[in-house]
């Protein structure tokens, strides 16, 4: 049976959640101030702490920054922020200070945050897996790297710093090589080098966006046939559906819906699916 650390201060709220978690199978313990949370995270273990931004005594934002910061705390403590809140600053702020993802209250019903904390807890899983087979204690190897071959390489390419650090670390944590570039054109530079197995790229960056550097790219010979994820925090769905469609790309995301782990998640299924 899961385990949920709830953390909301207004009872109706927590009630009628608390409520569908049960009747989903969970096991929820609903905490309703920022100290009771640290309080509770180091007394017991949870699968998952859903942590609304704004409570009592100490906010959202300042328990994550204390469990990074203070290591009397776990450091394998698996947060999504739930909350209001959800603007891409708010977002990004979260995720640099460790949290695993993010559910706004106002787009999600109830038995749609179950859904999502179940695809959520499916994540962990699978992360915990990659996480024993680099430490060796698994039979298994992640993804990125299979006995007899060779580490697989990844080129990054995106100017804003704080998503170069959050991905560029999951995706090295997991085994892969990564390079990034900040920039369309030093990365379509690097990119016809060739010896990549995938390019990970922004589409708004400085010099040349992402559509225009892939469009280039795929004129290549080194190009051609490379696995192409993009990253986007602007360009509308519509839009970024027609850039995989048309065979441009091989997936598109919105970089602030997409936390580091499930990114990496993704990269391994297309690798296994493959067969690379």
């Amino acid at each position: 049976m899961p385990k949920v650390l709830f953390v909301e201060d207004d009872p109706f709220i927590a009630e009628i959640y608390i409520k569908k978690f049960e009747a989903s199978g969970f096991e929820v313990e609903n905490v309703t101030t920022g100290k009771a949370t640290l309080k509770e995270v180091a007394e017991n273990k949870y699968d998952l702490i859903l942590l609304d931004l704004v409570i009592p005594e100490m906010s959202g934002m300042e328990v994550l920054k204390e469990i990074q910061e203070n290591p009397e705390y776990p450091k394998d403590l698996r947060i999504v922020i739930f909350s209001n809140l959800s603007s891409q600053e708010d977002r990004e702020q979260c995720l640099a200070l460790g949290a695993s993802g993010f559910i706004s209250k106002t787009e999600f019903s109830p038995s749609e945050v179950v859904t999502e904390v179940n695809r959520f807890l499916r994540q962990f899983s699978e992360q915990g897996k990659n996480e024993a087979r680099l430490n060796g204690t698994a039979e298994a190897v992640p993804a990125a790297e299979v006995p007899g071959t060779k580490k697989k390489r990844i080129l990054l390419i995106e100017d804003e710093a704080v998503f170069v650090e959050m991905f560029g670390k999951r995706l090295r944590d997991e085994g892969y090589e990564v390079v990034d570039k900040r920039d369309g054109n030093a990365g379509l530079e690097e990119a016809c080098k060739g010896g990549y197995d995938m390019v990970i790229s922004d589409i708004m960056m400085p010099g040349k966006t992402g559509h225009e550097m892939v469009v280039e790219l795929r004129d290549t010979e080194a190009g051609k046939h490379i696995p192409i994820f993009l990253l986007s925090a602007s360009v509308e769905e519509e839009h970024m559906q027609e850039l995989s469609d048309a065979g441009i790309v091989n997936r598109v995301f919105q970089k602030t819906q997409i936390t580091p782990s499930e990114l990496v998640y993704a990269v391994n299924e297309y690798f296994e699916k493959e067969g690379k």
